[in-house]
């Protein structure tokens, strides 16, 4: 029998998992066929044990196994008199690669007779898994590797044994698939969150991920690639190598990703292979200023685990940035760390956190087990009734046997809550330890800096994360780091990136224009192209703190102006790397490419034909609208009015024959518009009213004189077209200029048809079909951005105008790539061009200052209406209504007095056999009322005497 898998790191795992199983079953052969195994009165409980001893994570995770499973079995209140043993297994392995030549002799029980592996012994695997099998293990602590753990996850399901990880970090193995596998570890989901967090504090867009070719790489990387779009960056390359891969290997994936934009690296490999990352680097110069480097927990591991400061492994990483899994300060964990010289293995100088989630795998298993019996489980094994020889097999499968209780003891695992050495050691509905978090290191010097946390509740901070969970308030104001010192010992922060160093220089796309060549047009010079655009361009890149190597390249036949539409989106083909010319921003364009600060104001006008307004014999009504004129000619008569009965009483000017006094108030009301009333006003409340009406009348006048002064004086020029509205409700024919994005915006946006619009190639054609007009083949108007009006009616003598007012408000900005850090630092220089002048000279120097000095006749527009001077009418209304209620208050308490209520005495009456009406009364003079008041009082002052 032969069974063969080709190596490679991406192996068929069907393939792999056929011949664990191969080689799994063969050792039992020979063994007692009992159908059922019961140990539930055992006073030894057996876990397995399953990692390489001599590597980091091993030399620190084998002691603190021991120490755990002495700690528990003198512990009398667990387990109750039951005692702990851990088998031993050395897996020796870091991967799936290797080739199986021959396996044979099946019957002679052992696991393989020949075997040949380049990187992996896979038989030894096999048999590790086996020889737990045999000893009816509850539960296995390890593997250490991703990969071990995917293959020996399937096993574990098969057999319900729980499979507790305290280094196999993998992400994608906390899937459905792997019922059995627990991580008591944190995830590497929530380590890619870490750095995604730090990348996006920075400010970094890209990143480049230097990884090993496992699964724990390409898992781990993935979900960073889903971290870092979540905060708009990405990884702009995956830089991987084989497990195993040589240092002349290494060089050459370096000196490749050397070349490239990204100067921020992730590294994400084994704690065995990954210092060679950083000593290749050192020698290509990729360990200085401008740098970045960010090591997942392997770094933290490795420095944690040496026995000595190396100086010159220190020199490799300064500056170096890495994370650690933060274990909470404790006084178990005080007490442990005390211990650790009498545990530790040869070549550990310190124990780092995985010799703590190694201890609080095998406390997790005891409590549980605890749990499990006094909740009534038993121990006992069965045999699988899907396992079973076939005819003529030698392997013996029915003589396997499954954990009966492993479900039950899964759940109870699962729900368990413990206070380990790592914290607390409880699970999420996902089977993750809940409150992940990492410290945030520093390498300098001879050693390392804590500059801060992250943790999935509170993100980066220099509080620790059992602080904010105890104090939620904290965690709004706490994302921050403490300073760090970058490669090349600076503390500025890296920009992040750089123009990539394989010779090519920017790509800059410019439009190839045929119309107003002032703004962006082809050039003999050394550059091949010209135009303000052009300059803007060049002074804003000459003051970024960089050089920035680019070469023009322009977009369009040279025959008609190119449609900007599909220029921008050259860009988003990676065509261009940017795009330079007189580009608008647009909703449109800004969801697919990235734009700096807008360098041009600019917004959609409408250009047509005007002519001059001959002056009207009626001119004078023009600075008003009618209705400010009918409410002015309304409080007129109103306050005349007001006044008269006010003054009726007390002026003699104010009374007389009806007929006198109605002329009276109309003359008084008009005659205060010129401040020539003749009338005098005596009482206090007529004065009141008067001298508000007085000032409402000379912001009137003042208004009016100064309206009528600029419709006589000022030229005026008028077009059937008023604006945007007229435009549109008529059906007449619009021209739009080659390429621009007002084509699609009066089609899509103000339902225009398509018919009814022209192409326009240049100022020529747009001044030809303007004087042709739409009766003849021409345009009743045409509707482009402002700068180009501007410069287009500069130079037609202004026998055209801009109608209406501009119904779109924009800009133009220059286009690059998403994420582009240029398109950042080029508004920056934009901003420092306007604000020392640069930018108003640059203006001047291509395009005309000429203006049109007369405007169009816009009077209904600019008309003074009765929004501008409802206030003082208003006033002068309450003035008016306060006057006459005091007013008539006075008069009904004389009235009162002066006509008594029936049933007085007649020595209380004044003398009159009738009393009045009120309109009598009112007409009457206050003196004579005042005078029979004076009478009515005389009598009994008399009787009094």
């Amino acid at each position: 029998m032969e069974v063969k898998l080709t190596g490679g790191p991406c192996q068929d795992f069907m393939a792999r998992l056929l011949l664990l199983i191969f080689c799994m079953w063969v050792p039992v052969l020979g063994r007692v066929q009992n159908a059922s195994v019961s140990s539930s009165s055992a006073n030894v409980l057996n876990i397995g044990a399953l990692f390489t001893f001599n590597s980091f994570i091993g030399k620190a995770a084998k002691p603190a196994i021991l120490a755990a499973v002495e700690d528990v079995n003198s512990d009398l209140t667990i387990l109750e008199g039951r005692k702990l043993k851990v088998i031993f297994q050395d897996t020796n392995c870091s991967g799936f690669i290797g080739t199986v030549e021959e396996v044979r002799s099946l019957s002679t029980g052992t696991c393989l007779q020949e075997l040949e592996c380049r990187s992996f012994d896979m038989g030894v695997l096999a048999c590790v898994a086996l020889q737990l099998m045999e000893d009816n293990v509850v539960a296995v602590i390890g593997p250490q590797s991703s990969g071990i753990a995917h293959v020996m996850s399937h096993v574990m399901n098969e057999f319900h044994v729980p499979l507790l990880s305290f280094g196999a970090t993998d992400p994608t193995l906390s899937a459905l698939q792997y019922p059995y596998f627990l991580r008591t570890t944190q995830s590497d989901y929530f380590q890619m969150h870490a750095i995604a967090a730090l990348v996006e504090f920075f400010e970094w867009r890209e990143v480049i991920a230097i990884f090993v070719d496992d699964d724990y790489g390409r898992n781990g990387i993935s979900v960073l690639g889903d971290a870092l779009a979540a905060k708009r960056a990405k990884i702009s390359y995956k830089a991987a190598f084989t497990p195993g891969a040589t240092r002349n290997e290494i060089n050459d994936l370096m000196a490749g990703v050397n070349l490239m934009e990204s100067r921020v690296f992730v590294v994400h490999v084994n704690p065995e292979s990954g210092l060679s990352i950083f000593s290749v680097a050192k020698v290509l110069g990729m360990m200085k200023d401008g740098y970045v480097w960010i090591a997942t927990d392997w770094l933290a591991t490795v420095l944690d685990s040496s026995d000595t400061v190396d100086p010159d492994r220190m020199n490799e990483l300064q500056g170096v940035i890495a994370l650690r899994q933060h274990i909470p300060d404790s006084d178990f964990k005080k007490s442990f760390t005390s211990r650790w010289d009498k545990l530790k293995n040869k070549g550990i100088s310190s124990v780092n956190s995985y010799a703590f989630y190694a201890y609080d795998s095998v406390l997790l298993v005891a409590h549980a087990l605890d749990v499990f019996f006094k909740e009534g489980g038993n121990i006992s094994f069965s045999s699988d009734p899907k396992l079973h020889d076939t005819n003529g097999s030698k392997l013996h499968l029915s003589t396997l046997h499954a954990f009966d209780g492993g479900h039950q003891f899964l759940e109870t695992l699962i729900g368990m809550n413990i206070t380990g050495l790592s914290g607390q050691l409880q699970f999420d509905s996902e089977k993750n330890r809940i409150h992940p978090a990492y410290e945030v290191l520093n390498i300098g010097g001879t050693g390392v800096r804590r500059i801060g946390y992250w943790s999935n509740y509170s993100d980066l901070s220099v509080i620790t994360p059992e602080t904010l969970y105890k104090s939620p308030q904290k965690a709004n104001s706490s994302n921050h780091l403490y300073s760090v010192i970058w490669p090349g010992e600076i503390t500025a922060k890296p920009r992040g990136w750089v123009f990539p160093n394989n010779g090519k220089p920017l790509r800059i796309g410019v439009p190839n224009r045929v119309s107003f060549e002032e703004f962006v047009a082809k050039d003999k010079g050394p550059l091949g192209v010209r135009g303000y655009c052009i300059d803007v361009f060049e002074a804003a890149v000459s003051l970024l703190p960089y050089p920035v190597p680019h070469t023009y390249m322009l977009y369009g036949d040279g025959s008609r102006n190119p449609d900007y539409s599909d220029f921008v989106y050259q860009v988003v083909e990676n065509k261009f790397d940017a795009a330079v010319g007189d580009i608008t921003i647009v909703t449109n364009r800004t969801r697919i490419v990235d734009f700096t600060q807008p360098f041009m104001e600019s917004g959609l006008v409408i250009v047509a034909p005007v002519k001059e307004t001959k002056s009207s014999a009626w001119a004078f009504l023009k600075p008003f609208t009618v209705q400010m004129w009918a409410v002015t000619g309304v409080f007129f008569l109103f306050v005349g009015a007001v006044v008269w009965i006010l003054e009726h009483r007390i002026n003699s000017e104010f009374r007389g024959p009806p007929s006198q006094q109605l002329v009276t108030v109309f003359w008084f009301s008009f005659s205060t518009m010129f401040f020539s009333h003749r009338e005098n006003t005596v009482s206090t409340l007529g004065r009141l009213v008067l001298i508000i009406w007085l000032f409402v009348v000379l912001i009137i006048n003042s208004s009016y004189t100064a309206s009528l002064t600029s419709i006589l004086t000022v030229q005026q020029l008028t077009s059937r077209i008023e604006g945007i509205d007229s435009l549109i409700s008529s059906n007449e024919k619009i021209g739009v200029q080659d390429g621009s994005f007002a084509w699609n915006y009066l089609i899509e946006e103000l339902n225009i048809p398509v018919s009814r619009l022209v192409h326009l190639r240049d100022k020529e054609e747009y001044a030809e079909v303007l004087k042709l007009g739409p009766k003849d083949g021409g345009v009743a108007a045409i509707v482009d951005e402002l700068p180009y009006m501007q410069l287009f009616l500069a130079k037609t003598d202004c026998i055209f105008g801009i109608v209406g007012q501009e119904f779109t408000k924009s800009g133009w900005g220059f286009a690059f790539q998403r994420d582009s850090p240029l398109a950042v630092d080029l508004s920056t220089a934009i901003l420092q061009l306007s604000e020392n002048g640069e930018l108003q000279r640059i203006h001047d120097k291509w395009l005309s200052n000429k203006e049109c000095i007369s405007q169009l006749n816009q009077v209904n527009e600019n008309r003074l209406s009765l929004s501008s001077f409802w206030g003082l009418f208003l006033i002068s209304g309450i003035a008016c209504f306060v006057a006459l209620t005091v007013f008539t208050f006075r008069a009904l308490f004389q009235y009162r007095r002066y006509s008594p209520e029936e049933g007085k005495d007649e020595e209380d009456e004044i003398e009159s056999p009738t009393r009045p009406s009120c309109l009598d009364f009112i007409d009457k003079k206050e003196a004579e009322i005042k005078e029979a008041l004076k009478r009515k009082r005389q009598p009994i002052d008399s009787s009094d005497g």
